[in-house]
């Protein structure tokens, strides 16, 4: 099971999957959410929803139930990664304060909570000390990652054009 970063929604959105000429791809996100395989967390909800723009409407006709609210257990793996980032001199302390208040933090511990996999447009960098990317923090835990790509073609996803 897959807990969707806000970047694969926004990215898809702004590039590649649009509203407008790829129904496909968000009917897709639907079907796979009631499926019981592709989630998301209401932190992301908030981000997305907070843009104001057509993605924010798509994001609440969608419904609620596609973004998974933190269980009581999460707390383990919120302290986890807390620590982590916390006692890991790679990082900046603004590094590790940004990314304590985003939704990446939530995300990746929910995700470690529920054993499920994060699909993230990021990719590590391992030279940076400014900023925390969610494949560094999913390692530190030992939640797998993935592209969206990769959770398509693992889902078996058929984003085609109906016929005319």
């Amino acid at each position: 099971m897959y807990i969707v970063d806000s970047n694969i929604l926004i990215e898809a959105k702004d590039r590649y999957y649009g509203l407008d000429f790829a129904p496909g791809f968000w009917e897709w996100l639907v079907e796979a959410r009631h499926a019981g395989r592709v989630f998301s967390v209401t932190a992301v909800r908030d981000e997305v929803e907070g843009r104001g723009d057509e993605l924010s409407e798509w994001s609440r006709s969608a419904g609620r139930d596609l973004y998974l609210s933190p269980r009581s257990t999460v707390a383990g793996p919120l302290t986890e990664l807390a620590r982590w980032a916390n006692r890991h001199d790679r990082y900046t302390a603004s590094a590790e304060r940004e990314f304590l208040a985003s939704a990446d933090y939530t995300l990746v511990a929910q995700a470690c909570d529920l054993g499920y996999t994060v699909v993230t447009h990021e990719t590590p960098s391992p030279d940076s000390r400014r900023r925390i990317k969610i494949p560094e923090a999913c390692a530190a835990v030992g939640v797998p990652c993935c592209t969206p790509w990769q959770v398509l073609r693992t889902e078996g996803a058929r984003l085609v054009r109906p016929a005319a």
